[in-house]
């Protein structure tokens, strides 16, 4: 492969750093106390999940995340957290890309009609499985350091 600058798999080392620092920001900019004592985006998502078109979504969300909305609200804020660290890190990069691509695809399903969210969603799922097609952690990583996949 030919490229500019860098070699191809330190371009993926950037695009998976950047798309950590992406689930970094979306950790950081949330509201913990909103969403831990108030249940403020669990309780958003109920109202989205209420009114959605499609009934599978509306009665999964009722069977998994409505009778445990503080467990989901730490579950959320975490898995962005996690996903952050460990993209930034290149540690577990493939669980890290896989689950992230899995939460981008709830989040695009959940919000399927509004339209400010889905370019995020589906750029940042697009990002997670390009690094997973191209083995995002084999440079600038804490797995490829320890020889890890």
């Amino acid at each position: 492969m030919d490229a500019i600058w860098l070699d191809g798999a330190e371009w993926l080392a950037v695009l998976r750093i950047g798309l950590g620092l992406w689930w970094l920001e979306s950790w950081r900019h949330k509201d913990k106390k909103a969403w831990f004592e108030d249940g403020a985006g669990i309780g958003w998502a109920a109202d989205v999940a209420a009114k959605h078109r499609w009934s599978a979504v509306r009665s999964g969300f009722a069977v998994v995340v409505r009778p445990r909305p503080r467990v989901m609200a730490y579950a959320v804020v975490y898995a962005e957290l996690a996903l952050g660290l460990g993209l930034i890190l290149g540690f577990l990069t493939p669980v890290a890309l896989a689950a992230g691509l899995l939460l981008n695809l709830v989040y695009l399903v959940l919000m399927i009609h509004d339209w400010a969210e889905q370019g995020q969603n589906s750029m940042m799922a697009l990002i997670s499985a390009v690094g997973l097609g191209g083995m995002a952690w084999q440079t600038w990583s804490l797995d490829s350091a320890l020889g890890w996949f």
